[in-house]
């Protein structure tokens, strides 16, 4: 479809006409839709800068519409000029979604200027906009003066330390914002710096998403310094993807020892070693507060593993644990199961990509016979093979009530492993699984057939729903 009514084009003037009839009337389908629910997704539309002009109006004075998202659509910074006199006359729409769109710099300075006075949008979102220090400067004038915004999100730019500089001062005058995402910028141990300083004297911020801004071990050492000042209460610490070494784990350990509030911890593709875990294991013994922790891609073998392992045995807090891609091999398989047999309260326990092997699958099959807590468990790309689902298939024969999600994607298993799961679920009438995930593997329609016959039985008998992916 295009959208363009622009003059001069070399179209012949009655297709011209035709394709200027489809756009408008597809524009005032988007423009109805508008006016008639409360959250509309206009993503991927592609109606540029001009179609933007036109839907606009729809949005003056509307009472309806609260959430709109009018991402990827190729609209510049000519075409946020549409909003002028829109967005200062609404009062109803809460959330504004203009990420995927060319904005720039220009184009943002122009929408924060509409927005000094808004006083409804709570979240915006200008993920990918190709916003750099400029742009982020004039969100950070904007905050000085907005006191509705909540959610801001500027992943995906292009924002360096100055920018970074300009969005930690907006911190220490604004006091209502509870979400900054700047994931994927490049923030880099300055810019790290430059936030703790404005994280100090800030009360309202809950959130703080950083995953992929090279902040490195200085850089989060001078974050964990203006978080443990910081008035607020944090919630969520997104720190994954920054060159954490085990010397950056040791700053996150102390601020976790005496963080009261935080409840989600991510640290996950960074290379905090066993040294690292030893010391975030340590900070978790005092902790009673985190309740998801994402110690992904860390370079942790079976010796870090038995640390986190030992937390586990007298905390109840801690639901979800993720541990993927990291070379914990059957002892650290072994590790987890026993205390995971009779302790913790881990919902959530995510092992891909950890070379447990068939060894280690048997370990954690004999957990789930006693374990009353794990739902969902992620054992992708381990090697298990079929002696490794044969393990797993005996456990799904005892009556577990907990267990719904079991993924055991990538792991060679071939017909005979196939053949025993769907003989366990058969065979356990009481099954709780509810989705079992065996895409990936080396099944011919054979065990294939055996796995969806089993998923019948299920059915017939219980009239539970199993959903069989391979």
């Amino acid at each position: 479809m295009n959208w363009s009514f622009a003059v001069g084009t070399n179209l012949l003037p009655g297709l011209k006409a035709k394709i200027d009839r489809e756009s408008k009337q597809k524009l005032n389908e988007f423009a109805k839709e508008l006016r008639t629910f409360r959250s509309v997704d206009m993503s991927g539309r592609n109606f540029g800068d001009e179609g933007l002009f036109f839907l606009s109006e729809s949005l003056a004075y509307n009472q309806t519409v609260e959430e709109v998202s009018f991402a990827a659509n190729g609209i510049t910074a000519e075409g946020i000029k549409a909003f002028d006199g829109v967005l200062q006359s609404n009062i109803v729409l809460k959330t504004l979604d203009l990420s995927g769109n060319p904005i720039g710099d220009e184009g943002i300075k122009c929408l924060c200027d509409m927005l000094a006075d808004n006083a409804s949008i709570l979240k915006l979102q200008l993920n990918s906009t190709d916003l750099g220090d400029e742009g982020a400067k004039a969100i950070a004038e904007l905050l000085k003066k907005n006191s509705s915004l909540r959610v801001l999100e500027l992943n995906n730019n292009m924002i360096d330390y100055s920018g970074f500089t300009g969005l930690a001062g907006a911190l220490l005058e604004n006091n209502t914002i509870r979400n900054l995402h700047l994931n994927g910028n490049y923030g880099g141990a300055l810019g790290a710096n430059a936030l703790a300083k404005g994280l100090e004297g800030n009360k309202s911020l809950r959130e703080l998403h950083l995953h992929g801004n090279s902040i490195g071990d200085e850089g989060v050492r001078a974050l964990m310094s203006g978080l443990s000042m910081h008035k607020g209460k944090t919630t969520l610490l997104d720190i994954s993807n920054n060159s954490i070494s085990a010397r950056g784990a040791f700053y996150v350990a102390e601020y976790v020892k005496k963080s009261k509030s935080l409840l989600w911890l991510n640290l996950y593709m960074n290379d905090i070693g066993d040294e690292g875990a030893e010391k975030i294991a340590e900070a978790l013994k005092q902790n009673r507060s985190i309740t998801t922790i994402d110690l992904g891609g860390n370079n942790i073998h079976a010796k870090g593993v038995t640390d986190i392992a030992q937390v586990l045995k007298d905390n109840s807090v801690i639901t979800t644990l993720e541990l993927s891609y990291n070379p914990i091999g059957p002892d650290g398989a072994k590790a987890l199961s026993e205390v995971l047999k009779f302790n913790g309260n881990v919902n959530t326990l995510k092992l891909g990509w950890c070379q447990i092997g068939a060894k280690g699958a048997e370990f954690i099959a004999d957990t789930l016979k006693y374990n009353t807590t794990i739902s969902v468990l992620d054992l992708r790309a381990n090697g298990l093979k079929d002696e490794g689902a044969a393990c797993l298939a005996r456990s799904l024969k005892v009556v577990n009530e907990a267990l719904t999600s079991l993924d055991l994607g990538f792991n060679e298993i071939r017909d005979d492993g196939a053949f025993a799961i769907a003989q366990a679920l058969k065979a356990n009438e009481d099954v709780a699984v509810t989705s079992l995930n065996l895409a990936n593997n080396f099944l011919t329609k054979f065990g294939q057939s055996a796995l969806t016959d089993a998923r019948d039985h299920v059915y017939e008998m219980s009239e539970k729903e199993v959903n069989v992916f391979f």
